[in-house]
């Protein structure tokens, strides 16, 4: 899949050596895409995998996606720091030292899906592809988990494509 034509993946990230040091890897080749996939036992979203071959991981520029309910965050939405790229290499990577699985074994998230995204408190909540309704070679849909709130899984967007067509600037909120 290539993004479709309506979508700026150039504009989406936000430029930073941080970003680049810390989040962004190598684009990922379809090897790497497979084994990625293999470990963690789940076929990544096709619109996340053709975002991740424009910028494998990183900041985007807008890091808000509102909610229809309060979390430990805000009444009306949830922030994020980071997206995880694609790979093992880099420490908030899939599979990086604080990928995913760490997340699920390290810090008892639910063993639903992928941590795709972190969040601003440190590890205390992030956003997951929720796999439960698909199976893990379906389209999941994305939920902010809250460690916080006894690991409370609130519902934010159908698929991944959506989430991420649905963060907005932080200005926009309190």
């Amino acid at each position: 899949m290539t993004l479709p034509a309506d979508f700026d993946a150039q504009h989406f990230w936000a430029d930073s050596a941080y970003a680049t040091e810390a989040h962004t890897e190598p684009a990922p080749s379809n090897e790497l895409i497979a084994r990625v996939e293999a470990d963690l036992g789940y076929r990544l979203p096709a619109f996340y995998v053709a975002l991740m071959r424009v910028r494998n991981g990183g900041i985007p520029v807008h890091t808000c996606f509102p909610t229809t309910e309060a979390t430990s965050w805000a009444d009306d939405h949830i922030a994020i720091t980071s997206i995880s790229g694609i790979g093992y290499e880099k420490l908030y990577s899939l599979c990086g030292g604080l990928g995913s699985q760490f997340m699920i074994d390290q810090w008892e998230y639910p063993a639903i899906g992928v941590v795709v995204a972190d969040c601003p408190s440190a590890g205390h909540d992030l956003v997951m592809l929720d796999y439960r309704a698909c199976g893990p070679q379906g389209e999941p849909a994305v939920v902010h988990v809250d460690q916080e709130s006894d690991y409370k899984i609130t519902w934010l967007a159908p698929d991944f494509e959506t989430f991420v067509r649905g963060l907005m600037p932080e200005p926009g909120f309190e």
